[in-house]
């Protein structure tokens, strides 16, 4: 059996990204119960050498935009990285949703041996469609994903398994 690239990306990063989106929403509220400044949270990381939250959300949202155009051979969309709340953040997802529902398996299925060439570590890699979604574009997604939800719940905001897979 083939895997179909389409099934393997886009329907993937959208429900992560919609779970995602209902994180950041939780957050926000916990922010506003709590009484605490919502920019203790965007600002917030796991250790002084990683990326805050805020930075964290708009790694997921680039390699959810990336990959899928990649594949199907579009143009990869520029974002601004100048998001700056929870609501910029949420605009963000959005904005990468409405992006996926403009693929169809027909975009993207097929393209398991196509030629992906990128920056891997400030040097020029090509990879084939496949390993490229297996192996860089889908872990890079869900570390960050992953590093997202664990500030969040390092700093006590109330989450879940149920809220990161998006069964809540």
């Amino acid at each position: 059996m083939t895997i179909s690239m389409y099934e393997a990306s886009v329907p993937v990063f959208s429900a992560r990204l919609k779970a995602l989106s209902n994180v950041l929403a939780s957050a926000e509220q916990n922010a506003l119960d709590r009484k605490i400044d919502p920019q203790v949270f965007l600002t917030a990381r796991l250790a002084p050498d990683m990326f805050a939250l805020t930075r964290q959300v708009q790694i997921a949202t680039d390699h959810a935009k990336g990959a899928p155009s990649r594949l199907a051979g579009r143009e990869v969309p520029k974002y601004e990285d100048n998001e700056a709340s929870f609501a910029d953040l949420e605009a963000r997802i959005a904005k990468t949703l409405a992006l996926l529902a403009t693929f169809s398996a027909a975009d993207i299925d097929g393209s398991d041996d196509k030629m992906i060439e990128l920056k891997l570590g400030g040097r020029e890699t090509t990879l084939g469609g496949m390993q490229y979604l297996l192996h860089v574009a889908m872990p890079n997604f869900y570390f960050h994903l992953t590093t997202a939800y664990d500030i969040l719940r390092h700093n006590g905001v109330p989450l879940g398994k149920s809220t990161f897979l998006g069964s809540r």
